[in-house]
């Protein structure tokens, strides 16, 4: 059923691509910047799509399955090419961000394999305020280490080291998002434990 919502959603996973593209030139400032742009209003698609179902009564199987599937799709690619591309650096510790983003992904996959598995059992795992949280860090950190790229000139000095601000953001937003990542993914693990023999 092709309802607005469905369609916002859909334009979302199709858009990927391009976004991958954009972001697969860590030196091409205008296309970062480009990209920002672009996840952006991906962002707010995923915002729209929602509050349109919810308060035009057409919420429909369709959406459920294909919201969540969108937001993992969006969010696996573009830590996958900021990892390619060696954008999940920084001072002290290197390349080691990229555990935080292997946290997350390991996350999405093991919750998506739960919801899987209990679905037969008519067991629904609820979205926690927390897993908001959680996605609002991931999506705050993965914007700002795409902004960060877009605008290099962007730093600040702190004597010892100078940091480009937008990424150093990214960078622990990341950092939060695992740790979240971590908190809600037990969560949702007891809850399956308790249905499996």
């Amino acid at each position: 059923m092709l309802t607005l919502p469905n369609i916002l959603t859909l334009s979302r996973i199709l858009t990927v691509p391009l976004l991958a593209f954009l972001l697969w030139w860590p030196d091409w400032e205008f296309g970062y910047g480009l990209a920002f742009g672009l996840y952006c209003l991906m962002g707010i698609t995923d915002y729209f799509d929602g509050y349109l179902a919810r308060s035009s009564g057409t919420v429909s199987k369709l959406g459920v399955f294909l919201d969540p599937i969108a937001d993992k799709i969006m969010v696996a690619a573009v830590i996958l090419v900021l990892t390619a591309q060696g954008i999940l650096k920084g001072p002290y510790v290197g390349d080691m961000h990229v555990i935080a983003g292997l946290v997350i992904l390991i996350r999405e996959i093991a919750v998506s394999g739960l919801r899987e598995f209990l679905g037969p059992l008519q067991v629904s795992i609820p979205v926690s305020k927390l897993a908001k949280w959680k996605t609002t860090f991931q999506m705050i950190s993965l914007g700002a280490l795409i902004l960060g790229n877009a605008t290099p000139w962007w730093t600040v000095d702190l004597d010892a080291i100078v940091i480009n601000l937008p990424h150093t953001v990214g960078l622990t937003t990341l950092w939060g998002a695992a740790a979240l990542t971590l908190v809600t993914g037990w969560d949702y693990l007891r809850v399956g434990l308790k249905h499996m023999d």
